[in-house]
């Protein structure tokens, strides 16, 4: 995002885990709200584009189990298309009334679930107010939100160069805020999960400055990782792949990761080839002394590679053999490797929940390093 802007945001900046948090304590708190018989609270996400805001609660909507309904009201141009189509309704008295029919996306049946207003700032005046009109609410007109839905809301920040509408306080204070901002390491954990390209990932960790660009975002960049995914050597189709990042990346992040192409840095070694290497000194210790250890130390590249362990290790859950956990606890024992990056290395394990990770923790070789060097270990 361009830093020439004084973008207004609400609320705490945090990362998609911590956002997470708080859209589960709040929708609890809602929920108990609703049972006591009073109003709940919407909630809005601020952010840029393109950072994951709209997958995010629908991550929290399916870990909850709730239902899913979506709405952008930018598309919408007719006040019809928030509050429904008037029709003429016989009262039982024999009186006709005009009445409100819900429009297709209203939720019809009881919660739990979760109404996601998304871009609701890029939607007209006229819209917003109506918009207030729900959150205030949960209902519009002739017709109401069912039971045991939530509302929640996302937003770009105002102040710069998005084409938004400001929301007034009326309206501000009739939500709860916070601002959603990318954590390069959140991210590396979500495209471990999610299959992203391990080149594409690889670069993100190495260069996070570029997801700062207007053009290049997380969904642009997934984007692009997608159109490579297919083919197998880069180095040999840069032109290719230089067409493709340019159809979605700034300039600035398309000749970085041609730089780290050209570079063979897109080429780490992975999780599964340290776990799996028969000779560890020939097809692990070879090859990353190879690309770090030079007329500089390649820090980054040793950070890299340990992030992608842990976050493997997180998503997967495998159980390990004994000589892959072996293979892991010499990774870590390697001597070009920082002890800070070591020390952080196994703590994020340790936490990871997984059985075979505690396991490379409590390694006996291992454990004797970290003594030693901490000057806690003697003979």
């Amino acid at each position: 995002m361009s830093q020439d802007h004084n973008y207004i945001y609400y609320g705490t900046k945090c990362d998609s885990g911590e956002v997470a948090q708080f859209l589960h304590h709040t929708l609890d708190a809602n929920e108990a709200a609703e049972g006591q018989g009073r109003p709940k609270t919407p909630v809005c996400i601020w952010g840029a584009h393109g950072i994951g805001k709209t997958q995010l609660v629908e991550q929290v909507a399916q870990e909850r189990g709730c239902k899913w309904a979506y709405i952008a009201p930018a598309q919408f141009e007719e006040m019809g298309d928030l509050v429904g189509m008037p029709q003429i309704v016989q009262e039982s008295d024999g009186s006709r009334t005009t009445h409100f029919a819900p429009p297709d996306w209203a939720p019809r049946e009881e919660g739990p679930g979760i109404l996601l207003i998304d871009d609701v700032n890029r939607a007209d005046d006229r819209i917003l107010r109506g918009i207030m009109q729900l959150m205030q609410n949960y209902a519009l007109v002739s017709w109401a939100i069912p039971k045991g839905w939530h509302i929640i809301l996302t937003a770009n920040p105002d102040g710069g160069d998005y084409s938004v509408t400001p929301m007034d306080f009326a309206m501000i204070t009739r939500m709860m805020h916070v601002t959603m901002v990318f954590d390069v390491k959140r991210w590396a954990f979500w495209a471990e999960k999610h299959a992203v390209d391990p080149r594409g990932i690889n670069f993100v960790l190495s260069y996070p400055e570029t997801i700062s660009q207007e053009r290049t975002t997380p969904r642009t960049l997934v984007q692009f990782f997608e159109s490579i995914q297919a083919i197998p050597n880069l180095r040999t189709e840069m032109g290719l792949v230089k067409m493709l990042a340019d159809s979605c990346l700034d300039s600035t992040t398309v000749t970085a990761f041609m730089s780290f192409v050209s570079n063979r840095l897109s080429r780490l070694i992975t999780p599964e080839e340290i776990m799996n290497a028969t000779d560890f000194e020939r097809e692990v210790y070879g090859p990353v002394k190879d690309q770090v250890v030079g007329e500089t130390k390649r820090v980054d590249i040793i950070s890299v590679i340990c992030t992608r362990l842990v976050n493997y290790l997180t998503v997967s859950n495998r159980l390990l053999t004994d000589a892959q956990v072996n293979n892991l606890a010499q990774f870590l024992m390697i001597d070009f490797l920082p002890n800070d990056i070591r020390m952080n290395t196994l703590r994020e394990l340790s936490a990871s929940r997984n059985d075979s990770a505690v396991r490379i923790v409590r390694h006996p070789e291992l454990g004797r390093l970290l003594l030693s060097a901490t000057g806690s270990w003697s003979e």
